[in-house]
């Protein structure tokens, strides 16, 4: 009396096989999106920039050019702040005003004489990484004094760092700067002599360095356990 019921069990399988088929399918096809959006928007610092042009358009203000100089020197500015995290996401931290051209700048390349004018500033940590988006309104601009530094019609330029430091917190720094376009903060050669250890900077031909990354590893390692978990099943079928 059991054999007709086998049979309908076995019978199940080849469509359990089927959906079991398609649902990889779609996690496939969600994890090569998902790759394809990290490589056109990899660097949150560039992409933190846009956010506050978006904001600074919205307010009628003139957009703010995006400085690699600053870039990197705002990613100097966020390593220094490591280990000073506050419980509510702000930062206590302020360098030495000769540490900008005496460290920061060497360590990035720029030419001294190119060096102008830091107009203002604004910092912010996160223990979890947040999108530039949700970092600007939870973490760097959610007062009205932080908001004015941003509407300030003096700002031409903008630089943004972020690093992920003391126990995975991330750290931001937004520089910005009345230089003008393409002739404040210049980097020697391009660039190509900067000694990036860790985290991203606006304006970048550089791929961030243990910033970001976390997300994509964490994302593959859950593939990789479906994946581990699909094989056993199509085994136990």
């Amino acid at each position: 009396g059991f054999v007709p019921e086998e049979r309908t069990i076995r019978g199940r399988f080849p469509e359990m096989k089927k959906e079991n088929s398609s649902l990889m399918s779609f996690l496939l096809l969600l994890s090569l999106s998902f790759l394809a959006s990290s490589k056109s928007h990899g660097n949150p610092a560039s992409e933190m920039v846009n956010v506050l042009n978006q904001n600074r358009t919205a307010w009628k203000l003139g957009k703010l050019h995006e400085s690699p100089g600053l870039g990197c020197i705002a990613l100097q500015y966020a390593e220094l702040c490591e280990g000073n995290c506050n419980v509510n996401n702000t930062l206590t931290c302020e360098p030495p005003e000769d540490d900008f051209t005496q460290v920061f700048a060497p360590n990035c390349g720029v030419e001294l004489p190119t060096f102008g004018t830091i107009t203002g500033h604004v910092l912010g940590c996160g223990t979890h990484y947040a999108t530039p988006e949700a970092s600007f309104s939870d973490i760097l601009f959610r007062d009205n004094k932080s908001l004015l530094v941003l509407r300030n019609r003096s700002h031409t330029e903008v630089g943004v760092g972020m690093a992920r430091l003391h126990k995975g917190t991330y750290f931001w720094c937004i520089l910005f700067s009345d230089g003008g376009t393409n002739s404040s903060f210049s980097l020697e050669a391009n660039g190509r002599g900067i000694k990036q250890r860790k985290g991203c900077y606006s304006g970048s031909a550089f791929s961030c360095s243990n910033a970001h990354m976390i997300c994509m590893r964490l994302l593959n390692s859950f593939l990789c356990i479906l994946l581990s978990i699909n094989t056993l099943w199509v085994s136990f079928l």
